[in-house]
């Protein structure tokens, strides 16, 4: 069995036309992880402000208090609603910067859906400069990427005896 006989070699001849055609493309890929993660932000932002304006619409307050077990994906609060049941949010509280276990808080409920909470006096425009932010060092980083990386696939291409 020769070294061109082996499964491996059989593989790499599979592969390799796609992985040309992905090396090809790398500027327009990372471009492209830009737009997902700007069109991402852009959804997120939107979703916050439906369900604020959820919560506008039928609103109820009380006063929550912080529990233990919240992680930097939620943060765990526990309000009593007009009818005395109390809510643990499953998906926690929504804007809850700077909030510590133990802490007590105003929040603002949907009245209809208690599971939608914020906290009082917070809305997704408290979002939008952190989301920008964020955005900006994306593709302060892609963008750049991405130039550098066409001039490169260009520059290649016309130097003769490479392929492209």
């Amino acid at each position: 069995m020769t070294s061109t006989d082996s499964p491996f070699a059989e593989l790499v001849e599979t592969v390799a036309p796609a992985l040309r055609a992905v090396r090809r493309r790398v500027p327009e890929i990372v471009f492209g992880i830009g737009l997902v993660i700007t069109a991402l932000a852009t959804l997120a932002l939107i979703g916050a402000a439906a369900d604020d304006a959820a919560i506008d619409a039928n609103r109820g307050v009380a006063t929550a208090e912080v529990l233990e077990g919240s992680s930097f994906s939620r943060t765990l609060v526990r309000f009593t609603v007009a009818g005395g049941q109390a809510v643990v949010p499953e998906r926690g509280v929504q804007y809850p910067r700077g909030l510590e276990p133990g802490d007590t808080v105003a929040v603002e409920y949907d009245l209809s859906d208690p599971e939608q909470v914020r906290v009082a006096g917070r809305s997704a425009v408290d979002g939008i400069v952190p989301t920008l932010l964020g955005l900006a060092a994306v593709w302060t980083v892609l963008g750049p990427l991405a130039l550098w990386l066409r001039r490169r696939r260009t520059r290649e291409a016309a130097q003769p005896g490479t392929a492209p």
